[in-house]
């Protein structure tokens, strides 16, 4: 305060003496009325609207994918896999590498291994660039890992280590990202909503830059983090005045973010295969040794967590992850991070995710598949008390 702004409101109060004067609150700055929040349901989130529970590990590799080549007797294979909590965030990108490392090799009826995301796309843009292609997979979508994954834009989840990854992956990672989110453009607006952006709010009354450290430093692994690498591409966090949303937090984020309606994107990418002339045969591998039975010279393998045994790679570590599934609300579009507990509002179900107290290191090195009921009923209690604390009047008063 300037000493003579202090001076005048002195001589003020000594003229006034002691009469009475009424305190002012001060008024917390709204959002403007482009920017407000939209209304906001409430989730049911009661542990009998629970309809399945499922398990992921995620296939981490210290050093980041597996992109290298690798002969097999006369077999030449394309590795595409490792990508730990990224798979399909980079799912097109990655793909994008391995493409074009297979298409130099002069042939024209190719393999892929794998029918979950990175085979996926893979074997799509294979069928672009001019090849005959046939995916060989034990499983196809609703049944393979990568079907069970939370379907959020992550592109640096569990993605590799800091002290782990060559000098050149942030460059290669920053590839991978921008190509799939482009190619992640094209599915905006189709039928179904295979891929649509919604806003997340991050709910917490520890201050935001806090949390943010805590988070950090619970990760004693040193996960690599490439996120300002490619800043253009999302917009930031906001934070949201007290009294704009609905929320019991002290603090409150928003942001928007790309979501995967992952059972109605993975019919669309299968479909967009066979209808190109691509065949899906079953097909369960035990060794690299039995791809010569395939007629196919050159291979994409694209097998996820499944490359641990197959391949025999002990590089490849499962990360667990338990997804508690809530029946779909149409009026719900939007996703929470509260008290370590991710919410996320997908079209073909709500998804509730405990990450536990230790972040990203949660589910580190657990190759356990079976789900854990009462834990997922846990979480989905949390989200429950999230709700409970709000009550029906305070979300009609906060979008009146």
């Amino acid at each position: 305060m300037y000493r003579r702004n202090f001076l005048a409101g002195t001589a003020a109060l000594a003229l006034n003496g002691c009469a009475y004067r009424a305190k002012t609150v001060a008024k917390i700055p709204p959002l403007p009325p482009y920017d407000a929040l939209p209304k906001l349901m409430p989730v049911r989130a009661d542990v009998d609207r629970i309809f399945r529970v499922t398990v992921c590990l995620r296939p981490f590799r210290a050093a980041g994918p597996r992109l290298d080549v690798e002969m097999v007797g006369d077999k030449t294979v394309i590795h595409n896999y490792g990508h730990g909590g990224s798979g399909w965030s980079l799912s097109w990108g990655s793909s994008s590498i391995a493409v074009e490392k297979a298409m130099k090799l002069g042939e024209r009826d190719i393999a892929v291994i794998g029918c979950g995301a990175l085979g996926l796309t893979s074997a799509i843009l294979l069928q672009r660039a001019g090849a005959k292609v046939t995916i060989y997979a034990k499983e196809r979508p609703p049944e393979v890992r990568s079907a069970r994954a939370t379907g959020s834009w992550t592109p640096d989840s569990r993605i590799a280590l800091t002290n782990a990854a060559s000098p050149d992956f942030p460059a290669l990672w920053e590839r991978m990202c921008r190509y799939s989110f482009h190619t992640y453009e094209s599915y905006l607006g189709m039928a179904g909503n295979p891929v649509e952006y919604t806003d997340r709010y991050t709910l917490s009354d520890t201050p935001p830059d806090e949390l943010k450290a805590n988070l950090r430093r619970d990760d004693t692994l040193g996960f690599a983090h490439y996120q300002d690498r490619v800043r253009d591409l999302t917009p930031r966090q906001q934070d949201l005045p007290r009294r704009s949303h609905p929320f019991p937090t002290r603090y409150a984020q928003r942001t928007s973010s790309l979501t995967f309606n992952i059972a109605g994107y993975s019919r669309q990418l299968v479909n967009d295969f066979l209808v190109d002339g691509g065949k899906i045969e079953r097909l369960e591998l035990h060794s690299p040794a039995e791809l010569k039975q395939l007629p196919q010279k050159v291979t994409i393998n694209a097998t996820g967590y499944g490359a641990r045994a197959l391949w025999n790679d002990d590089s490849i570590v499962p990360v667990r992850g338990q997804i508690a599934w809530l029946i779909p609300q149409p009026e719900v579009n939007y996703g929470v991070f509260y008290k370590n507990v991710y919410m996320l509002a997908r079209r073909d179900g709500i998804v509730v995710q405990d990450a536990g107290k230790l972040g990203e290191m949660e589910g580190y090195n657990d190759a356990n598949e079976v789900p854990d009921r009462a834990a997922a009923e846990s979480a989905v209690q949390v989200v429950a008390e999230l709700y409970g604390h709000m009550g029906r009047s305070q979300w009609r008063r906060a979008h009146a």
